[in-house]
């Protein structure tokens, strides 16, 4: 009989360990894990709030980013116009020069003709006044005797010596 007290049931023990089992399972709950629980709870609510924190601060880099990227846009289409601008200004100014340029050019050859042209007046006018003058006395010259082929030579020479020199 020995073996049925062993596997026996005893009912006071029953109870007993019954009600340990829940003791225990009240104590492990309230001490255990309601505190583990609320640890749980507050890391949780860490992680999401870092969570949140990083979503924000990845949304405000693509931001700023979206801003770097449309400010460099603007930045390369205003030193595109810059530069547009810069050659039309260099291209007006060299036309403005090579218009000046060559108005001068014309201008300085226009006085160089007309300088020309007074300075062959003077000289074709300067040229009659000597012929004229020299006509004026092989004339008289003529006049004043007859001439012979000897003197009509020399006069001719005399005339050309005298052009000679006043050239």
């Amino acid at each position: 009989m020995e073996v049925q007290g062993l596997v026996g049931l005893a009912p006071w023990t029953f109870i007993a360990t019954i009600a340990n089992l829940f003791i225990q399972v009240y104590l492990i709950k309230r001490f255990l894990f309601k505190p583990i629980n609320e640890i749980l709870e507050k890391r949780k609510a860490m992680a999401d709030a870092e969570i949140k924190d990083a979503e924000a601060a990845k949304q405000e880099a693509f931001a700023v980013k979206a801003e770097y990227e449309q400010n460099m846009q603007e930045a390369k289409a205003k030193a595109n116009e810059i530069l547009a601008n810069a050659q039309k200004t260099a291209a007006i100014q060299s036309e403005e020069i090579l218009r000046e340029a060559n108005a001068q050019a014309i201008a300085i050859k226009g006085k160089a003709e007309s300088d020309i042209a007074q300075e062959k007046r003077k000289a074709v006018n300067e040229l009659k006044t000597e012929i004229g003058e020299m006509a004026m006395e092989i004339a008289e010259r003529v006049i004043e005797r007859e001439i012979s082929e000897e003197d009509h030579k020399k006069l001719i020479d005399e005339y050309i010596a005298n052009v000679g020199d006043a050239s």
